[in-house]
């Protein structure tokens, strides 16, 4: 049978009955647009997520662009970022009008490496927007620190990493905001798009309210040059109840990482694969599964994987700074060693919570088969 990268439909059967009701009551009410439903996801995952304010957006871009542009962050500025992530991150930086700065990653956990932040700022330097990777934190610490240092401004990519902690804080609420993806496929996903912004600045989280709603203060008068993105009230009701259930999602899936990790340890001791890690600082939710793959042809892997019904996949092939869409950069080949070579090795194995011990070790017989 089948093992896709992502199963929705278990989860629907599990929960489907509990979200199909609070969809119900919000057709009843008819309060379609940043109605109660909104208000109460908004207050729970802002307490969630130990924020003191949560605007709920039409999508994750829509987060990223958002909360710089209320920052303060536009034309002229320039905002430190990863090479190494999904081009949403940039793409935020450059809707917000500012140029995206790339930096490289540490190659043991895949993360921004903030060694490379201080050498790429300049005077024109305004954020850094670090990513929280595959479900774990970047060391944010650290990025905090150096952002201090600099007078920058810390705006979290939070879109993978939905309930992790660093050092007990949770993802999001370290910097001045953290901006999040509710595209179904997270740990926490909408039965569409959406996004949200966390902060605990009561001035950003204002700004954030006027710029998704056409920038209106109040009905019909207009602060700020908004635009229209709103979380709807339907997918804020089906992520209230999705929202009860992440504890236990994300404490499913670290067991299941703990299953790839025995069932792969063998391929791990003879050099064929290397196993994800988590940082010790860090409380791992597991968005995705990479495993790399030196010496291997993984594209050759890759296929030989799907053909066997193992829905794997890669997170990401082509790095920021080679897609044709930033060719403008400049950079090329050997800009960024360890995000190319990373690229080049790196696949993302199915991942979820209902992922059962068999189908783990079904897929770890696949990947011991296309290896050799």
């Amino acid at each position: 049978m089948a093992i896709p990268l992502v199963d929705l439909k278990s989860q629907y059967a599990a929960i489907g009955a509990e979200v199909e009701e609070a969809v119900r009551s919000v057709v009843e009410s008819s309060a379609f647009i940043l109605g109660p439903a909104v208000e109460q996801f908004e207050r729970s995952f802002a307490e969630f997520c130990g924020a003191g304010e949560c605007v709920g957006v039409g999508s994750g871009l829509d987060a990223l662009t958002l909360a710089l542009k209320s920052a303060g962050v536009g034309p002229g500025d320039e905002v430190i970022l990863p090479a190494n992530t999904f081009i949403a991150t940039a793409l935020g930086v450059s809707q917000a009008g500012a140029t995206p700065v790339l930096v490289d990653c540490d190659e043991a956990h895949c993360q921004i490496d903030p060694a490379k932040i201080a050498p790429a700022v300049t005077e024109r330097t305004k954020a850094v927007m670090p990513v929280h990777l595959y479900g774990q934190c970047a060391p944010i610490e650290a990025i905090c620190n150096i952002a201090r240092e600099h007078g920058l401004v810390v705006i979290e990519d939070a879109a993978q990493a939905h309930g992790a902690r660093r050092s007990g804080v949770r993802a999001g609420s370290a910097g001045l905001a953290g901006c999040f993806s509710f595209y179904p496929g997270k740990n926490l996903g909408a039965w569409g798009d959406g996004g949200a912004v966390v902060t605990s600045d009561a001035e950003l989280a204002r700004r954030l309210r006027a710029m998704r709603d056409y920038g209106q203060a109040g009905k019909y008068h207009h602060v700020e040059r908004g635009t229209n993105s709103r979380l709807d009230s339907v997918q804020a009701a089906v992520l209230s109840v999705k929202l009860r259930h992440l504890e236990g999602w994300n404490s499913a899936r670290r067991e299941r990482a703990e299953w790839y990790g025995e069932e792969l340890s063998q391929l791990a001791e003879a050099g064929r694969v290397v196993l994800p890690r988590a940082d010790d600082a860090n409380t791992h939710v597991w968005h995705l599964y990479v495993v790399r793959l030196p010496g291997a042809d993984r594209d050759a892997v890759l296929e030989r994987l799907q053909a066997s019904g193992v829905g794997a996949g890669v997170h990401y092939p082509v790095p920021i700074h080679l897609q044709p869409a930033y060719a403008d950069m400049g950079l090329g080949e050997g800009s960024f060693p360890v995000a190319e070579k990373l690229a080049k090795e790196i696949v993302s194995l199915p991942m979820y919570a209902e992922l059962t011990r068999a189908q783990v070790a079904e897929v770890a017989e696949a990947l011991r088969s296309a290896l050799e």
